[in-house]
């Protein structure tokens, strides 16, 4: 990972912070995007090497593509871009609010979509990239409560097969990430009753998406599902 140029999406959360924590000390030049300034200004403080926070909130087009032209002002490339960020409400179908499912829909669909969209354009440039999208579960499959969810998440899947497709012969690469419950702030807010303790730990996610990474150059790793034993989807 020496000197790649990696953006990650969502670097505040649970997934994105342990990634950051175990991507610096590699070499890699680290963009951390977010919408807290403040959290973004304390990580970045914890970690060595070359660091680039931007604010971020991506479900603004235009504050996507500012964190895309500072990433390539200040680094020349793009060589990864990580999508950890992501909002939950698990309610049954007939309780989901409108204000519930837009919120789904614009951050988790649209913003995966603009900052796909946008580095994308930057690695087609180069003919290199890989794009790792934190999917999650139920974007895979199905579960009660979880009907405005899953949508967002199944559009994340749908929409980053399609553009695999489009961008191979410019040399980029997708990996989708289907992890079962990481014990992360996501559930702080969530009504659900979890047994937070038998989730997997966001330090097993970064793991996975570092092997994806690392990956030899003809290996692309499409899909990595991994999930707690106490909660399977087969």
């Amino acid at each position: 990972m020496q000197d790649k140029v990696v953006v990650i999406v969502g670097a505040t959360g649970g997934i994105g912070s342990a990634l950051t924590r175990q991507l610096a000390p590699t070499g890699a030049k680290l963009v951390l995007a977010a919408r807290n300034t403040d959290r973004l200004t304390a990580l970045a403080a914890e970690l060595p090497g070359q660091i680039l926070t931007v604010t971020t909130d991506i479900t603004d087009v235009q504050q996507v593509d500012t964190l895309i032209s500072k990433t390539v002002a200040g680094f020349g490339q793009i060589d990864v871009l990580v999508n950890a960020a992501g909002v939950g409400i698990l309610k049954s179908y007939n309780s989901v609010e409108p204000e519930d499912l837009e919120k789904m829909l614009e951050v988790n669909l649209k913003g995966s979509f603009y900052t796909c969209q946008k580095a994308a354009q930057e690695m087609q440039k180069r003919k290199s990239g890989h794009i790792c999208n934190v999917v999650g579960i139920l974007g895979k499959h199905s579960m009660a409560m979880a009907a405005a969810y899953s949508a967002s998440k199944f559009g994340v899947v749908g929409f980053s097969k399609c553009m695999a497709e489009e961008l191979k012969r410019f040399g980029i690469k997708f990996t989708l990430f289907y992890f079962g419950g990481v014990d992360s702030p996501f559930w702080d807010n969530v009504s659900l009753k979890v047994d937070r303790k038998k989730m997997l730990s966001p330090e097993t996610a970064a793991n996975a998406i570092f092997f994806a990474l690392s990956a030899e150059p003809q290996a692309v790793p499409l899909e990595i599902n991994i999930q707690p034993d106490s909660h399977l989807f087969l």
